[in-house]
């Protein structure tokens, strides 16, 4: 049994392949291709290289996940069978935004699997927006974004934008945080002779034609008072507020003084709520956690307690009091609920006696 020689085939053409790359590639052994829709193939090719390829798993498997799966299900068949090495070629790096050599690599009990390395686009696409990524970035997945893991203060590409209907999805939930104007980059091609760089607005970048392979998605970061929807802001201004140098009146208040506050904040919520008052209730709501960041100040400012103590205490509660939700047990009713929530409330309280 050999073993599997994991490669990238860089980022683009055939000049950003990795000359011990092509070595490799250049020896005879049996080649791989996760797939074959990428720019260096051609040029492989036209050099005699012949290569099998999975494409045909992408065409019979709708979702992603699957055809993972699959293709790493095969090369642990083809490994297993085989009296030599054997090369996977993936785009770009092997270890970067690569999801089959990361399933490969949980699953090579008992087979050798060697990354040998390549290229990836990302050296090239901050060449191509001229940014230093030490100050701070996040590369995402198109197909899986997740508005809560975007951190608007940092540098953040999105790859994986091959179409519209992507780039449709991507600009829904970048809008949710970022400004409809906000200027962003589609970066196609990075480092090739086919590089193109197309700055414009955030609402626009659904506006391409055709299939994008090489396409990622550049989102500048925002100053301080544009993350108006990051919960990070917030606590950027109370740390001011609550700080040595800030609001006068804050720093008078203790925990008690504050409590008048707190229940006039809270009537006027349960006024707005009464009365369906939408645009006051978002506004109340906003009063009440503003006297939750004024109490959890006072803490920090006594030595009694950190806003980080509270979030520790509130994350470790909701994750315990809702195994229905993350740990797979099944209730079928509000009362079952209620049953698991008395039995898991009798549990914390033995606990802490």
């Amino acid at each position: 049994m050999g073993k599997i020689l994991v490669v990238g085939l860089g980022p683009g053409d055939l000049a950003q392949l990795p000359f011990g790359v092509y070595q490799l590639l250049k020896k005879g052994l049996p080649i791989y291709l996760r797939t074959k829709l990428h720019p260096v193939v051609p040029a492989l090719e036209a050099e005699g290289l012949d290569f099998y390829d999975f494409d045909q798993v992408y065409e019979a498997n709708k979702q992603f996940e699957t055809v993972y799966e699959t293709i790493v299900a095969e090369l642990l068949t083809l490994v297993e069978n085989s009296s030599t090495d054997i090369i996977y070629a993936v785009p770009g790096h092997p270890m970067v935004a690569e999801k089959s050599v990361q399933l490969l690599l949980e699953n090579q009990v008992g087979i050798t699997i060697e990354i040998k390395g390549g290229k990836s686009f990302l050296d090239d696409f901050f060449q191509a927006v001229k940014i230093d990524p030490v100050e701070g970035f996040q590369l995402l997945d198109a197909l899986d974004l997740q508005q809560d893991q975007i951190q608007t203060s940092q540098h953040v590409i999105v790859m994986q934008v091959f179409n519209d209907y992507v780039a449709s999805d991507v600009k829904l939930t970048l809008m949710e945080i970022y400004p409809d104007e906000h200027q962003v980059a589609l970066v196609h091609s990075a480092g090739s002779q086919d590089e193109v760089i197309e700055w414009l607005a955030l609402y626009e970048i659904d506006r391409m034609e055709g299939v994008h392979n090489l396409t990622s998605l550049y989102v500048p970061p925002l100053e301080l008072d544009q993350r108006i929807k990051s919960f990070a802001t917030t606590q950027t201004y109370a740390d001011a507020i609550n700080g040595e140098t800030g609001d006068i009146w804050v720093l008078e208040q203790t925990d008690k003084t504050l409590i008048p506050y707190l229940q006039e904040e809270t009537a006027e919520l349960m006024a707005a709520i009464e009365n369906e008052d939408i645009d006051n209730i978002i506004e109340e709501l906003g009063d009440v956690l503003m006297h939750v960041l004024y109490q959890t100040g006072y803490g920090e400012r006594t030595g009694y307690f950190t806003f980080e103590d509270v979030l520790e205490t509130l994350n470790r509660k909701l994750r315990r009091r809702h195994p229905h939700v993350f740990d797979g047990i099944k209730v079928d009713s509000i009362e079952e609920v209620d049953a698991l929530w008395q039995k898991i409330k009798a549990e914390e309280k033995r606990n802490n006696q």
